[in-house]
């Protein structure tokens, strides 16, 4: 999946939490958040209009970010909830990145077929 169809997929899943998403859908996306952030946080110090267009477009980004981190949860066969993880401070930022890092649970499992396509023929569930 390359970076503008990772995007187009986050913004066509918008709120959709259920699913599964590959590594490079969340890094890209999570990439594409970061460098909005960054031009516009930059753009926000010395503009008070920026600032507002700034809190707005993280106010626009922060449910399809949610979204495309519980389906990569999904992805691993973890839960969505495991999200909450990350509000442990250090600890859960670290778990988190690794978590998202890891490749994707072979085949099907109780949240979907593999996004890859890798494996999907049996039915079993993890």
């Amino acid at each position: 999946m390359g970076f503008t169809e990772a995007i187009q997929t986050c913004f066509s899943k918008y709120a959709t939490f259920s699913g599964r998403a590959r590594r490079s859908e969340y890094w890209y996306f999570f990439l594409c958040y970061a460098i909005l952030s960054g031009i516009l946080s930059f753009l926000a110090r010395n503009s008070t209009v920026f600032t507002y267009v700034s809190g707005i477009v993280e106010i626009a980004l922060f449910i399809p970010m949610l979204a495309v981190s519980v389906r990569r949860l999904h992805d691993i066969g973890k839960s969505g909830w495991f999200y909450l993880i990350g509000l442990i401070p250090l600890v859960g930022f670290i778990i988190m990145i690794v978590w998202y890092c890891r490749d994707s649970a072979p085949g099907q499992n109780m949240y979907g077929p593999n996004p890859k396509g890798i494996g999907n023929g049996g039915g079993m569930y993890y």
